[in-house]
């Protein structure tokens, strides 16, 4: 038995994005990895000293994972299907029969024991997001974005991803686009996207979301050496360290994509005030490297200065102060 799809596969600096960009791209809605993610308002930031994992608190420079897929065919007016199973032969038989069927389909799965994946790049993490494109005897056609080319799967490495162990278990999640509308605002989507970043990041009153979490993790990075101990203020600050440059785009490269997002809006829109927007997040996105550096040069014992824990917490502060002006700037943009 085999049924190969002709899948066109992109490259993405995010999985989730470019599952969606690529899945839309079949459609024939073509949307680069910076729109999709804009359209997904996919900006986002949260300290979440009361969520810890292996010990330490959460920190994510994104919504949950799902969100941005779900914000974007929303928004466009697409219709999908997503499915979840507690058995694992019924979730094999539902993907061959859509892919019998022609119709690509987005899965959600771990990471650890993804074969194509090099040794070094597999780690405890189940919201990882792929295309099945197809199947030939016991092998799964597989288009993932963070890879060059389409990889292969059996179907065991297949079923034991899809139904990985652990934290936030996918459970065979999948999930395919199945009606177009017949015409899709984009223009729309991009204003209710921005408005609804803006708001993420403004006006959420919980001290721990958005621009009021930065300031609340550079006054808590300010206490760490006293209130910890050195050893373990510096496993702390490694950690947003890895959530900002190892999982997925993370902080600054996050802001980056942002920043092409509003250049191509402010194209789509024809709103020059938007490439102005566009250079301001990619500034604020320099400082988040800024932070990673000396953060990274903390953790590995190469700052030198007394007052390095403070340095880091007042580039966060700096950071809230431009991103503040950014989302304010783009808020009275949309509204004009």
């Amino acid at each position: 038995m085999n049924k190969i799809i002709d899948f066109k596969h992109g490259q993405a600096a995010h999985c989730e994005n470019g599952v969606t960009s690529n899945l839309l791209n079949f459609y024939g809605i073509k949307l680069s990895e910076p729109m999709i993610f804009g359209i997904g308002s996919g900006l986002f930031f949260s300290y979440m000293p009361f969520i810890k994992m292996n010990g330490i608190p959460v920190t994510s420079f994104r919504p949950l994972p799902g969100v941005i897929f779900k914000r974007v065919t929303k928004r466009l007016g697409i219709e999908v299907k997503v499915q979840k199973f507690n058995n694992q032969n019924k979730s094999m038989l539902e993907l061959n029969r859509l892919l019998d069927q022609g119709i690509p389909v987005g899965m959600v799965v771990g990471v650890y024991d993804l074969t194509y994946f090099p040794p070094a790049y597999r780690f405890r993490f189940n919201a990882h997001n792929i295309i099945g494109t197809g199947y030939e005897n016991n092998n799964y056609f597989i288009s993932d974005p963070v890879m060059e080319d389409i990889e292969k799967l059996s179907k065991e490495d297949l079923l034991k991803n899809r139904f990985a162990k652990g934290t936030y278990r996918p459970k065979g999640k999948m999930y395919y686009i199945k009606n177009l509308p017949e015409n899709s605002e984009t223009e729309n989507a991009v204003k209710k996207a921005i408005k609804h970043t803006c708001k993420d990041m403004l006006t959420i009153p919980i001290p721990f979301f958005g621009l009021k979490g930065i300031t609340t993790l550079a006054n808590q990075i300010e206490k760490w050496p006293q209130k910890l101990g050195e050893k373990k203020a510096k496993l702390y600050l490694g950690q947003i360290v890895r959530m900002q440059e190892e999982i997925g785009t993370g902080g600054a490269g996050f802001r980056f994509m942002y920043a092409a997002f509003l250049q191509e809006a402010g194209k789509l829109l024809n709103d020059p005030n938007l490439y102005e927007s566009s250079k301001q997040m990619t500034l604020t996105g320099d400082r988040w490297r800024d932070f990673g550096v000396l953060a990274g040069r903390i953790f590995k014992q190469r700052e030198k200065s007394e007052n390095a824990y403070s340095e880091a917490a007042n580039i966060l502060r700096d950071i809230r102060i431009k991103e503040e002006k950014v989302f304010k700037d783009l808020q009275k943009i949309i509204k004009a």
